[in-house]
């Protein structure tokens, strides 16, 4: 991934009308994909789909023109959860699906997904023969060769008979009362549906987008709106979504949060419980070290791979398990769908509830978080941190002085120019100075 020009982690990310985030680059963007999937032998259809930011008309009618020049024909989803198209890709077994979403950042970035035929992140290897392509001018093909376009009017209902076919016919929440924040984003007019459908007394905040305020103040990068409702109105629970409704998080009737972590474990103790986990579970390198010690005592394998759901995905797909997740709210579950859901992974929670007879902040007693650290170095341009003397060798004086009882990470982010700096160990303080110290180390070493 270090040699990409375009591709992060998560696809091509970046402020609007600064490359590559332009409608130039979005319509080279879409023939240089369409021109790679024909290469591939794949199907000749793309979906698109996208979240509720304003620029996102902009940059689907780029993309469309762009595959309609290589010849590639088109559906358009409109306003879609991000897990919705990698769904639909598969169903309509189309080539590729395109998700035009920032996902959790604000109304002013916008970025690009894409999903393969099997509703999966795509490979390294074609994410590389995109950007192959990216470096070749645009050559329209002839006339009568050029990709059709039409608009999916269903996908939305299509989407919400999918989510609630995830969990047993007899699965009913009558009697919860649930708080839902939809963050102005892509699940504001299909997860209300999902959840009344299903039985549920709603409340639901964040689900009015306008264009610019997808994840303002709202959502699960900010949680006090969700935690104040749910004590205000005496309820169960409460569920936050990010801008592009792959991400969730928790909140208890008494306003905590349950961030992803604590899901992940509260997932995984439970289908064990029910002898429905088959195999163990993956975290990333960023998972809290309270995970791994919780799932150990009940004997369940872990592993943590690269930071990033694809990379989760790499893990569960190697060793046939079905759970994994991250702390930021990824979760992956397998028997359910093929990529990060937020809307399917709560309902996975809710069962856990009630098939446990237990409450949220019950389920969530089983393991205790090590305390954490995370700083963010704003640096001009990404680079391997361990690529520098100084830092590494920083690094390692803090991790002796950690010792057993903690551990350092430092990662540059894969879609945002920062580098993460993250100490974990049992004394709260300590790993707040190792990691204040070591943060300090980057930002001067930063070129």
């Amino acid at each position: 991934m270090s040699q990409r020009k375009y591709f992060g982690t998560d696809g091509i990310r970046g402020r609007v009308g600064e490359q590559p985030i332009t409608p130039e680059f979005m319509l080279h963007l879409g023939w240089a994909a369409g021109q790679a999937f024909k290469k591939a032998g794949q199907r000749n259809s793309v979906l698109i789909g996208k979240d509720t930011r304003l620029s996102g008309y902009m940059f689907e009618s780029a993309l469309e023109a762009g595959l309609s020049a290589a010849g590639v024909d088109v559906k358009l989803l409109g306003p879609m959860p991000t897990p919705a198209i990698a769904y639909l890709t598969r169903t309509f077994r189309a080539s590729a699906g395109i998700v035009i979403s920032a996902s959790h950042n604000p109304h002013h970035d916008n970025g690009i997904k894409f999903f393969s035929a099997a509703g999966t992140k795509l490979d390294d290897a074609l994410e590389s023969e995109i950007e192959r392509w990216l470096d070749k001018p645009i050559e329209v093909c002839e006339p009568k060769e050029l990709g059709k376009v039409s608009r999916v009017d269903d996908a939305p209902g299509r989407y919400v008979e999918f989510c609630k076919s995830t969990v047993p016919n007899e699965f009913t929440l009558d009697g919860m009362h649930v708080v839902l924040d939809c963050a102005h984003g892509a699940t504001y007019h299909v997860a209300p549906k999902v959840f009344r459908e299903l039985g549920a007394k709603l409340t639901v905040i964040g689900a009015e987008p306008d264009g610019l305020n997808i994840n303002l103040n709202v959502g699960s990068t900010h949680l006090d709106s969700l935690k104040q409702a749910v004590i205000d109105k005496g309820a169960d629970l409460g569920i936050a979504f990010d801008g592009d409704g792959d991400r969730v998080l928790m909140v208890d009737q008494d306003g905590s949060e349950v961030d992803g972590d604590e899901l992940l474990y509260i997932l995984a103790s439970q289908r064990r419980a029910e002898g429905r986990l088959e195999g163990g579970v993956v975290g990333t390198l960023m998972t809290n070290l309270g995970v791994e010690l919780a799932l150990n005592e009940l004997d369940i394998p872990f592993e943590r791979a690269k930071v990033g759901d694809r990379y989760v995905m790499e893990r569960l797909l190697a060793n046939d398990w079905l759970v994994g997740g991250e702390g930021s709210g990824h979760m992956v579950i397998r028997d359910c769908i093929g990529t990060g859901d937020g809307v399917i992974s709560a309902l996975q929670v809710l069962l856990a509830i009630g098939n446990s007879g237990k409450t949220l902040s019950e389920l969530r007693r089983g393991m205790s978080k090590l305390p954490q650290t995370m700083i963010n170095v704003k640096v001009a341009q990404r680079f391997d941190p361990l690529s520098r003397d100084d830092i590494v060798s920083a690094m390692r004086q803090a991790e002796e002085s950690l010792g057993d009882s903690g551990r350092i990470l430092l990662r540059a982010s894969g879609t945002e120019p920062l580098i993460r700096v993250m100490a974990e160990g049992k004394d709260a303080a300590e790993i707040t100075r190792v990691a204040e110290s070591l943060a300090e180390v980057v930002e001067q070493s930063t070129p």
